[in-house]
């Protein structure tokens, strides 16, 4: 008799699952609170597999053997409340997964940097002959890719909310680029429990396995502190040097040593610049090295590597002023990255739906970096309370083309428009992706 499974949520990774376990032998049924967008009913209705939208039967969910929940979908949910009293178990697509392939897996997690890291590393992999995918977070999702190809490996980016659904999971490699306060608002507005979700990453992992850590992280370090992995420690830093892993020698050149194998490589080969990003780097190369990829092959993906969309994506320049999509910092660790990383007065353009920002840590930086701000969201009072005696000229707006006119009129020649809001997207737009494309719409209407 074949077991049931019921999929939650009808995205990329709901429908992904719904397809993998009709193809494993399971009874499947997909509910989704929400509409399910129409190319995804399709591939539902093409594979015979059925589906509700805009509620949940719980009759028809309440049933189930298994439920692979989509991430974007919290524990406190009453769906989810009833299936754990009734004891049935709820797991991620990821979980799910990785129970019904024996490919091996290179699993990054993080706050920021995640997303590049995850695609430097499967652009390395694959340049390097590896058979490999990317998915997680990112792409096709990594249910369908094991229902439907053949992949010996896969790059996988995940996020707290993926790991929160783990039980037996554990991949070969795993990174954890850096760690600071994101999504609090699904973790009680506690960091620690955030901090505990990233940490799940290791949690399943063995002596043969290796987990890749940024050394100056000041949360990882204090985790380190007072627990333990089973799992190779690799680490990576720019403030110092480590003797296996990767450093930053005199700011310009990238030591690793893998295996007493030392591989250096200068900064200026790298397409990717930044702190930041030689940290992306330096975890992407420590993972081909682990992988025994080819130092030659290597270096030339490090130069050809062209960055993720929505993350410091260079847009126009136009009369002299770099316009600059950044949609992806959704919170203020990430913006703190793009500020560190201006090398001209700024204009910033800032706001969303605040998830419990901090702004501290980049007030100094606000201050020497930028000399205008655009608030663009729905309710600004608080980066208006903070800024306002650091930043002289403020104002607010209520869609991007006003955003981008506004800061057009603070920039000067030589200067840098910035989007980088550090909050979620969703007041004014459907998703980061929407508002970074509205924002190189707009800048691309102010050259025609």
């Amino acid at each position: 008799m074949s077991r049931n499974l019921v999929v939650l949520g009808g995205g990329e990774s709901g429908v992904g699952t719904a397809i993998l376990g009709q193809k494993q032998g399971y009874t499947v049924f997909l509910s989704d609170a929400s509409k399910i967008k129409d190319p995804y009913k399709q591939t539902l209705s093409l594979h015979n597999i059925p589906f509700e939208d805009g509620g949940h039967t719980e009759s028809k969910i309440l049933i189930a053997d298994i439920v692979m929940k989509s991430p974007g979908i919290p524990d406190t949910a009453p769906i989810i409340q009833k299936l754990r009293q009734r004891k049935i178990p709820v797991i991620s697509e990821i979980e799910f997964t990785s129970t019904h392939s024996v490919s091996q897996t290179i699993g990054i997690t993080g706050s920021n940097g995640k997303t590049t890291t995850t695609m430097l590393t499967h652009h390395l992999l694959a340049n390097g002959g590896l058979n490999v995918g990317i998915g997680g977070n990112i792409g096709k999702s990594y249910a369908l890719q094991v229902a439907e190809s053949s992949y010996s490996s896969y790059v996988l980016e995940l996020s707290s909310f993926q790991l929160d659904g783990i039980v037996n999971y554990a991949p070969h490699i795993a990174v954890i680029t850096n760690i600071s306060p994101d999504h609090l608002d699904r973790y009680e507005y506690k960091y620690e429990k955030y901090i505990e979700a990233k940490f799940r990453i290791t949690m399943n992992q063995t002596e043969d396995d290796y987990l890749i850590y940024d050394a100056d992280d000041e949360a990882t370090a204090n985790w380190f502190k007072s627990n333990t992995t089973r799992a190779r420690l690799v680490p990576f830093s720019i403030k110092r040097t480590v003797e296996k892993g990767a450093y930053l020698k005199d700011g310009k050149s990238i030591i690793i040593n893998i295996d007493d194998q030392v591989l250096i490589i200068n900064t200026e080969y790298i397409s990717l610049q930044g702190k930041h990003n030689y940290k992306n780097s330096m975890a992407a190369v420590i993972i081909a090295k682990l992988l025994k990829m080819d130092e030659l092959s290597i270096r030339s993906s490090l130069k050809t590597f062209q960055g993720a969309e929505h993350r410091l994506e260079r847009v126009l320049n136009i009369k002299g002023v770099e316009y600059i999509n950044d949609s992806k910092a959704t919170n203020v660790n990430s913006v703190f990255y793009a500020l560190d990383s201006m090398n001209t007065p700024t204009v910033w353009i800032v706001g969303g739906v605040d998830k419990g920002n901090d702004y501290n840590e980049i007030r100094e930086l606000v201050k020497e970096k930028v000399k205008a701000i655009v608030c663009l969201g729905t309710d600004n009072k608080k980066i208006i309370e903070f800024f306002g005696d650091v930043v002289e000229k403020i104002t607010e707006v209520g869609n991007m083309v006003d955003a981008v006119n506004a800061a057009q009129g603070f920039a000067e020649a030589g200067e840098t428009v910035l989007l980088s809001p550090a909050c979620a997207s969703f007041d004014l737009f459907k998703s980061y992706e929407d508002r970074g494309r509205q924002f190189k719409d707009a800048v691309r209407g102010l050259s025609e």
